[in-house]
């Protein structure tokens, strides 16, 4: 799996940005079958910076409904990556 597969997209949420700004951690939608190392990997690669932990998260999907027809929305994984102390915060997102 490539580091393009393993980080799916940034999670911009108003609880992603404070944990951004208080505690140095970034929130991503990462792949279901991507382990810590291989995120912890990724993100370094990407950004350039150096990862102290990465904490991860599965979320199953909601129930959805459409009248009378009802379904599942797809289960996905969250990764929460916090840097080491000196690291520079990465920009991906401007609010």
């Amino acid at each position: 799996m490539n580091i393009y597969e393993v980080i799916r997209r940034p999670l911009i949420t108003e609880k992603g940005v404070a944990v951004k700004d208080e505690q140095r951690t970034l929130v991503f939608e990462v792949a279901r079958g991507a382990n810590k190392t291989q995120i912890k990997k990724a993100v370094e690669t990407l950004f350039k910076v150096k990862v102290e932990e990465v904490r991860t998260t599965n979320i199953r999907g909601k129930l959805r409904r459409r009248g009378r027809f009802s379904g599942y929305r797809p289960d996905w994984k969250k990764a929460y990556v916090k840097l080491q102390p000196g690291q520079k915060m990465p920009e991906f997102a401007e609010i």
